[in-house]
């Protein structure tokens, strides 16, 4: 292609609301443009890529025996409530009404209707077990949209689907679908982790997370340093082993505590570490009132809190609600006589302890010499967040913490969606059964992200060959020199009769400004037509490296395809 014809308006200053590599990068370049807050178009060299990352994987896809169709993203609202989920999906939902009032939903993800679909068309075990993948725009209202493709309002994802007449052969299919993702992210040159994750509102159980490491990742990774153990930080199991204080009990003591509300101004205040004191929190679960205790160097995993009452929904109380039921506002609560409503509960290590503070349900005081068992009852659990230096839940070594972008995500969802939503079939004997169903999703453009923020320097992106969106970028130098444009105009015809994927500028700019957009655009492969252009020699360049050769023209296509097969 040349790139004359093609739409790259490059830009040359950072975007000032442009906070990470990918999002400058692929702003600057010319490959994606804001429309709105959190809303992007893929131009031409974007959308290039965009299909490369697609092609990977719909061929993955194909292989693992899953079949590509196309739903609409507009749902009716009557799917959802079947669900339940139009009622607890939550705001990020974008809901609106037709003009007859009819309720409808721009697909934020489809179960509702692929359930829907096969359970009208699908009733007998024969036609199990079914796959079903599409590759589609999905809108979700983001509270904040930010870092351009990796939190979107709108956004690319493959997203399939597998039906059963047992958990055998979900297991099976599952299996199939975490080794297609491995093959498409190391496909795509991604270095990647799949770690044990939760569902959120997907529901089901069983689920991985592909993560890209990457230091701007929103998400944090819990991995073992002598083994393959790796989780999201809030699905990891805290399996430390605590002991129990031999300290003396000493007397119970209600202490005046005027403006100490932090845990920090609370120790501080009272002379003792923060870990020997108790930290309470009130939160909503469902309909209930719940305070969580944790110690206080200690964080309350509200997943963790949310499996434990296999709750749809868990928020913190307002401190309205926590004075209406505890008679203190926040930085006062604490175990000791809660309000006759509120369940307590507390983390593993506070039964441990000995002689701690705690709130004292009364604004401005808290008690001291709080013994856990003599002084307060709980049921207790894991309900904190993993620490860095925590053993590994899988008994092997110790826990470290890195940072990753999820690009994917396989759920087991059982029978979640089927038994809501009458799904089932006939089995051999002729009885009905609910299909067993799993989830599979891939955010494409959040993927060409991600490949941008592992493979960038300080003039560009470096996009692997099998990612990039042409593999050689053709620069004549001076397009008024005949000799150069001649030559350049003979190698493109030749890469381009050799299949080679080959953008030529052949824009009259100046070489400066060539050197700096073929930095940027990343594309693996520059062949300079300049100076020796007379002598049939160019320079070629390598981008990830800055390896470059004089090479003579009859000479070019054996070493272009020298390096793509080494790529």
């Amino acid at each position: 292609m040349k790139q004359s014809q093609m739409l790259i308006p490059t830009l040359r200053e950072v975007p000032a609301d442009a906070d990470i590599k990918s999002h400058q990068l692929l702003l600057r370049a010319g490959f994606i443009r804001q429309v709105a807050s959190g809303v992007y178009s893929f131009l031409p060299l974007g959308k290039k890529v965009l299909k490369k990352v697609e092609d990977i994987v719909r061929e993955e896809m194909d292989k693992a025996g899953a079949s590509e169709m196309l739903m609409p993203a507009l749902q009716p609202s009557e799917l959802w409530k079947e669900s339940g989920r139009w009622y607890t999906y939550g705001p990020e939902l974008m809901r609106m009404h037709d003009r007859h009032e009819r309720e409808f939903a721009l697909g934020a993800t489809h179960e509702e209707v692929i359930t829907g679909i096969v359970r009208d068309t699908v009733n007998s075990y024969k036609k199990l077990p079914l796959t079903l993948y599409q590759i589609q725009t999905k809108f979700r209202d983001e509270k904040r949209p930010r870092f351009g493709l990796l939190r979107g309002r709108e956004f690319v994802m493959k997203d399939a689907y597998s039906f059963h007449d047992s958990f055998d052969s979900l297991d099976e299919a599952y299996d199939r679908m975490y080794e297609a993702y491995a093959n498409i992210f190391r496909r795509c040159g991604l270095d990647f982790r799949a770690v044990i994750a939760d569902s959120g509102a997907m529901g089901g159980k069983d689920t991985h997370e592909f993560m890209a490491l990457s230091e701007v990742g929103e998400d944090t990774i819990a991995y073992s340093d002598q083994s393959n153990y790796a989780a999201n930080v809030e699905m990891a199991p805290v399996v430390t082993e605590y002991a129990q204080s031999t300290e003396p009990m000493k007397e119970l003591e209600k202490i005046e505590t005027p403006n100490q509300k932090t845990m920090e101004e609370v120790a501080q205040y009272l002379g003792h570490s923060v870990d020997q004191g108790l930290k309470a929190l009130m939160f909503k679960v469902d309909d209930k009132f719940v305070l969580v205790v944790t110690r206080g160097n200690h964080e309350v995993n509200d997943i963790k809190l949310k499996h434990l009452f296999d709750a749809s929904v868990v928020e913190l109380a307002t401190e309205e609600d926590t004075k209406t039921l505890m008679g203190a506002g926040f930085g006062s609560l604490g175990p000791i006589n809660p309000g006759k409503d509120v369940e307590v509960v507390a983390d593993n290590a506070v039964k441990y302890l000995r002689n701690v503070s705690c709130g004292a349900n009364e604004d401005g005081y808290h008690y001291i010499n709080v013994n856990p068992e003599r002084d307060f009852e709980a049921t207790y659990a894991d309900l904190r967040f993993i620490q860095e230096g925590d053993p590994s839940p899988d008994g092997q070594g110790k826990i470290q913490f890195a940072r990753g972008i999820e690009v994917g995500h396989v759920f087991k969802l059982g029978k979640f969606y089927s038994d809501k939503m009458d799904a089932s079939y006939l089995d051999q004997n002729g009885r009905s059964n609910s299909m067993i169903m799993g989830c599979y999703g891939i955010g494409v453009s959040r993927t060409v992200a991600a490949i941008v923020e592992q493979y960038h320097d300080d003039n560009g992106m470096t996009w692997p060959v099998q990612i990039a969106p042409y593999q050689v970028h053709l620069l004549a130098l001076n397009m008024k020199n005949e000799e150069q444009k001649q030559l350049a105009d003979e190698l493109y015809t030749q890469l381009q009769k050799a299949g080679v994927e080959v953008l030529y500028d052949d824009r009259k700019e100046r070489a400066g400004v060539k050197f700096a957009d073929s930095d940027l655009f990343g594309i693996p492969l520059r062949i300079t037509v300049g100076k020796r252009a007379g002598e049939g020699v160019v320079e070629v360049k390598e981008r990830s490296n800055g390896n470059q050769q004089e090479v003579e023209k009859e000479e070019i296509l054996q070493v272009v395809n020298q390096f793509l097969a080494s790529e």
